[in-house]
């Protein structure tokens, strides 16, 4: 059997013991329908020639059925020629597709990261499979095994998803909409197991192991899930031949991003002890910590006192971590390693689909989605195909693609809302704290309103996500995309918008906005009567460094342990429904339907889907490339969280996630679009966030205009308070700005702004140019994969020729 369609019933003896008359007489007309149209979708898959059989499991207050189905092979070989199944049709030699494993053997080095896999999948000349050009294929005499495990489940779920059981009109078409109505309970592929077989049917055991004789799934278990083969690389073919191409174009990609991570790691560490070793050394760090009471400055709010700039000694130091001149040299090599590692990912990318046989996949050989065709009110001619195909207007596609964009408006807008208020509770909560009286709440007020802003600001985004996504979904359904590829591109775009402002938000918000209008002493900006956010004592660089790592670090943490604890409790609780509640019968009968592979299969989680997953990383990746200036640790962390993320995954996905049913793909999809604009957003981001943000150009005009040595360069920096203030006040106060005691911009101001507007312009000109000179240099799709494109057609033109009928 391929696939299992799960469903539940309460037995007679049970049906009539209900709450109340007017509860049971609902439940009745509700289980009468579901019957009604389980029957009818059974009988019309019977019709379609598929092959049942059907199993039950009686508990004490229910009992499940299951239905295990298998397509013949005539109905194989019309749907495989349908859905254009590429097929087999001359066997090609064996070439490594690690690219670092080629370097290597180049350079003489020993690849540690290299494995033997065993049972690796071979690889062929293919074309889509055609019924009256069968004796042309190799394997077309073996009709058990010429179509592969996940092209069956295909054919299966093709058939599964289009089979109607109403009126199409009510949209009573398909499995999908069955289990979204309860008529089942489940419908998944099932895991290639071996049950009933101790320690499980995907846990090797030693004789297994030196025989030889492993099941895919104990094949991937033992050398891709296993923590132990952390620094392996991972067996992308025999991912692909399980769960197909679309996962094992994700685990790619990560891998290929994981491995890109370690260099630009490395760079960040050496840029962060230059820092620690710079810290120890630095004048202006020397001078505030040795000013004791030579500074004395402006109260941070009405009822403040006046502070000390020497108590913040330690802040400042801190901030010298982040803030120097190698932070300039990391932030040119992080947008030129964006860039590179797009491009030779473009170059990955397309070996990879020539390998799985899905290079013209999009273009050419993609189905419309059956749900898509179940619902679409017209039909129209493929102008590339010329096959006839279900129709969804244009113009109404368009009209409600912008009512839905004004749904998305609404929750951006609400997000901006939520913001606010958390930039109002760091003003209060500085505002309350300052003005306590006690000493440590007044030294550290802006730095504890900072940082339980940010853990506010990450439970909003945890809250918020949860019912965006929800809502993108039903906006992305009715929106009527023909393709899976286009419904997914349009669900991903929707929520990596909203997700974009909800995570980033903050970090742009501390960066960009904070301590940039705050006025001066007698003349303080206010915003909603708060008075707008001064950046702390030690300046929004480090703030920056600070919120980054409460963000990304607490998210990636977060994630990990959800992704090890929820999976596993979830499988539990499940698994605990199921067996507790079994009828009491003969010991050996129960035993052997707890070990049936349908049985254990149905104990464990649905797959979800990718979206997760890819969002995680992507999200991550804008902040190692978008921020990276204020934070040269984030590629470490990176890096440190995706080996654990590799092997997390994939035990997820052997050990708890039901069998995915497999889907083709070209690539990562609007993913990569949107890593393109994250990496043009970044050099931007970088450019302002140096020349703004950082104190790297005030400190390099001070050394060439005034002191090399940077001495008196603290003093430089505070300006005096302005006579109404000192007057009404009776103290003089200085406070961080380049103004004259009138409050007044000084030419100092203006000379540093063309600085910083010359240097953004110079920065985001040499890294685009150099950028753009790296992908003309580096070609998209590797000569090789030419020259087996080429061959690949040549061999499936004379394979199909009419002549050879």
């Amino acid at each position: 059997a391929d696939f299992v369609l799960v469903w539940e019933t309460v037995p007679q003896e049970l049906s009539g013991q209900q709450d109340s008359r007017e509860n049971g007489d609902m439940q009745e007309r509700s289980a009468t329908i579901h019957r009604t149209w389980r029957k009818k979708f059974l009988d019309e898959l019977h019709t379609a020639g598929i092959h049942m059989e059907k199993h039950m499991t009686r508990m004490e207050k229910k009992v499940v059925h299951y239905l295990l189905l298998s397509a013949p092979w005539s109905v194989l070989c019309y749907y495989a020629e349908e859905l254009q199944l590429r097929v087999p049709l001359q066997a090609l030699p064996r070439q490594t597709s690690n690219w670092s494993a080629s370097v290597l053997r180049q350079l003489g080095i020993p690849n540690l990261m290299a494995q033997e896999v065993p049972n690796l999948p071979l690889d062929y000349y293919t074309c889509p499979f055609k019924a009256n050009k069968l004796r042309w294929f190799l394997g077309s005499d073996e009709q058990d095994t010429f179509f592969s495990t996940t092209q069956r489940h295909q054919i299966l779920y093709k058939i599964l998803a289009t089979t109607q059981y109403g009126h199409s009109r009510d949209r009573e078409v398909g499995v999908d909409r069955l289990l979204s109505e309860n008529v089942f309970t489940a419908a998944f592929p099932l895991h290639e197991a071996r049950p009933r077989r101790p320690p499980g049917p995907y846990k090797v055991r030693p004789e297994e192991l030196a025989a030889g004789s492993l099941s895919p799934r104990q094949v991937l278990f033992q050398y891709w899930a296993s923590w132990w083969k952390w620094s392996k690389y991972q067996p992308l073919d025999h991912i692909r031949k399980y769960f197909g191409e679309k996962v094992a174009f994700y685990f790619a990609w990560l891998g290929f991003y994981t491995g890109w991570l370690l260099p630009a790691a490395v760079v960040g560490m050496v840029v962060f002890i230059t820092g620690i070793f710079l810290m120890s050394n630095d004048v202006p760090s020397q001078e505030v910590c040795g000013s004791e009471e030579k500074y004395w400055m402006c109260p941070l709010c009405k009822t403040c006192p006046y502070w000390q700039l020497s108590k913040i000694c330690s802040t400042f130091m801190t901030g010298r971590l982040f803030d120097h001149g190698g932070t300039i040299f990391f932030s040119i090599f992080m947008s030129l390693w964006a860039v590179l590692f797009l491009e030779f990912w473009k170059r990955t990318n397309a070996s990879l689909a020539h390998h799985w046989d899905c290079s013209e996949f999009e273009d050419i050989e993609e189905q419309p989605r059956p749900q898509f065709m179940a619902v679409a009110p017209m039909t129209i001619i493929n102008p590339i195909t010329g096959a006839e195909e279900p129709y969804f207007p244009k113009r109404r596609r368009i009209h409600r693609i912008l009512a839905g964009s004004m749904v998305i408006i609404m929750m951006i807008a609400m997000v901006v809302m939520f913001l606010v208020s958390v930039i109002l509770y760091r003003a209060v909560v500085a505002i309350l704290l300052s003005s306590s009286g006690y000493f440590w709440f007044v030294a550290s007020a802006s730095r504890i309103a900072s940082i339980t802003g940010s853990v506010v600001n990450l439970i909003f985004i945890l809250i918020l996500s949860k019912i965006y996504i929800s809502l993108a979904h039903f906006l992305t359904k009715w929106e009527m995309h023909r393709t899976q590829t286009k419904y997914e591109d349009a669900f991903t775009f929707k929520v990596f918008i909203f997700q974009f402002v909800t995570f980033y938000s903050s970090p742009i918000y501390i960066a960009f906005f904070k301590g940039k209008f705050v006025g001066y002493p007698g003349n303080y900006r206010s915003f909603l009567g708060v008075r707008n956010e001064e950046c702390s004592p030690g300046g929004c660089f480090i703030e920056l460094a600070q919120e980054l790592l409460v963000i990304m670090v607490g998210k990636q943490i977060i994630n990990n342990v959800q992704e090890v604890a929820i999976p596993k409790l979830k499988c539990w609780w499940h698994k605990h429904k199921l067996l507790s509640s079994k009828k009491p019968g003969k010991e050996g009968e129960s035993v052997l339907v707890e070990q049936a592979p349908w049985v254990m299969d149905h104990q464990l989680l649905v797959f979800e889907g990718l979206f997760d997953e890819y969002l995680e990383m992507v999200l991550q990746f804008g902040f190692i490339t978008i921020f990276v200036a204020a934070c040269p640790l984030a590629p470490l962390f990176a890096l440190l969280n995706n080996w654990v993320e590799i092997r997390l995954d994939a035990h997820k996905f052997i050990c708890d996630y039901r069998r995915p049913v497999a889907e083709r793909a070209q690539g990562i999809g609007i993913w990569f679009s949107i890593l393109e604009a994250i990496t043009h957003l970044a050099v931007i981001s970088n450019a302002f966030l140096i020349a703004f943000t950082s104190d790297f150009l005030p400190r390099m005009y001070y050394g060439y205009a005034h002191d090399s040595g940077l001495r008196g360069y603290v003093n430089f920096t505070l300006a005096y308070a302005p006579w109404d203030f000192v007057l009404q006040s009776n103290t003089t106060c200085r406070y961080r700005a380049f103004r004259d005691r009138d409050g007044n911009l000084t030419l100092t101001y203006w000379q540093l702004l063309a600085i910083r507007l010359g240097f953004i312009i110079a920065f985001e000109h040499v890294v685009f140019f150099t950028g753009r000179v790296i992908a003309w240099l580096v070609p998209d799709i590797p000569e090789s994969v030419e020259v087996k494109v080429k061959r690949e057609r040549y061999l499936a033109k004379e394979a199909l020729a009419e002549n050879k009928v």
